[in-house]
């Protein structure tokens, strides 16, 4: 299977921490499942419904291979209007430590297919823009993401064994003249295991996907901030 475990060297832009420092929420989606292979169409995304007999071949952990569970995170998070509205930055970080910028405006592709074909360009070419030019909608950028976050900002994981809160009574709690970074992990099983948060925080009694999970944050966001 193929390495993406390769970055540019982007130096970080002073436009990065521009839209760093006016975004309301910061989310990172962590652990995602990107990797190519190569087979006889030339390179795909990996993952666990295609790749099965090469997955088995190589010995490697099926439920690693999930891209699916990013292409609904990104859905979820895109077509919220906590994302329309201009308050939203997200990051993507894999499994291979490939750190991804995503433009709020980018339109991300209705299927999984579509979507597997845009993820491996990315990964080969280090950038995606639109089809008129203009601005990368996604892009590779230099580890790690705390770099590109405002100085001091709130860091939070997500985890059913975290400390259950009640979002809509935490997020008021919260610093109102600077964004929140949360965390949330788009692997099948297990958290997101960063070095970087102040604490792991529970947002339902329940397990939630991360599809899931990242709605209720945005839906309490858009309500505390009366976002229609």
């Amino acid at each position: 299977m193929a390495d993406t475990s390769t970055t540019t060297t982007t130096k970080i832009s002073q436009s990065a921490l521009q839209r760093a420092e006016k975004s309301r929420v910061i989310i990172v989606l962590e652990n995602a499942s990107l990797e190519t292979v190569k087979t006889k169409h030339g390179f795909e995304l990996t993952n666990v419904d295609a790749h099965k007999g090469i997955l088995r071949k190589h010995k490697r952990d099926p439920s690693l291979y999930r891209p699916d569970i990013l292409h609904q995170c990104l859905l979820t998070l895109l077509d919220s209007p906590l994302n329309k509205s201009g308050l939203l930055l997200i990051y993507i970080h894999t499994r291979n430590n490939v750190l991804i910028e995503v433009n709020p405006q980018i339109r991300i592709p209705r299927t999984f297919k579509r979507f597997c074909g845009l993820m491996v360009q990315l990964l080969h070419k280090f950038s995606i823009r639109g089809s008129d030019g203009g601005p990368k909608l996604l892009k590779i950028v230099k580890n790690p993401v705390t770099k590109y976050f405002p100085p001091n900002c709130r860091k939070f994981g997500t985890s059913v064994t975290g400390e259950l809160q009640q979002l809509r009574e935490f997020i008021p709690q919260l610093p109102t003249n600077e964004p929140v970074v949360w965390v949330v992990g788009t692997q099948a099983h297990g958290v997101a295991d960063v070095d970087y948060t102040e604490k792991s925080v529970s947002i339902s009694s329940y397990p939630l996907s991360a599809a899931c999970a990242l709605g209720r944050i945005c839906h309490e966001y858009e309500q505390f901030l009366d976002i229609l």
